[in-house]
């Protein structure tokens, strides 16, 4: 397995799959100009998203963007919110950038660059095709308590025991795809 085929969930438990769709983000394809960081060309607009089907005792939600292929050896965080109220089944485009407007209760995390919002796609050049994790984890409590200044690995800590399903779209994107 090269590392462009690592999934950085197929090591936690298994958990059932639930559907996720976007008018943003397709599965397995480049992700589109306003997903991409303002630095790359892009908008640094957070994805819509919409989900059905969550696992029976799904009591929150939180929603992660995540590339594993970040020339850093641990990945980057582009985007996490936890405490999304079980009965919203949808974000909006725009929902978690900059000025959004996320669901009351939703509990916005600092992304790797300490910013409460989505921030886009911005591969350095010459380090090929990136993988974006686009995650919906469906959770068994209604809060995850998190400090303030908690990080998206914290959020994946506590997620790997309050997970009961996860939705999952991979976008993908590369130096110059935003058509900076």
């Amino acid at each position: 397995m090269s590392d462009r085929d690592y999934d950085p969930y197929a090591r936690l438990d298994a958990v059932p799959t639930f559907p996720v769709t976007s008018t943003d983000v397709t599965d397995r394809q480049p992700l589109k100009a306003a997903q991409y960081g303002a630095d790359a060309g892009g908008g640094d607009v957070s994805p819509q998203l919409s989900w059905s089907d969550a696992p029976a005792g799904t009591k929150s939600f939180a929603v992660t963007v995540y590339d594993p292929d970040a020339p850093t050896g641990s990945g980057f965080w582009h985007w996490a919110v936890a405490n999304i109220p079980a009965d919203v089944t949808s974000l909006e485009s725009g929902a978690g950038s900059a000025g959004g407007s996320l669901p009351e209760g939703a509990t916005p995390v600092l992304n790797e660059m300490r910013l409460p919002h989505f921030i886009g796609a911005t591969p350095p050049q010459g380090t090929g095709v990136h993988r974006y994790f686009v995650v919906v984890h469906a959770v068994d409590t209604d809060r995850i308590e998190l400090d303030p200044e908690s990080t998206p690995a914290v959020l994946g800590f506590n997620l790997h025991f309050h997970t009961l399903g996860r939705a999952i779209l991979v976008g993908t994107g590369e130096f110059g795809g935003a058509g900076a």
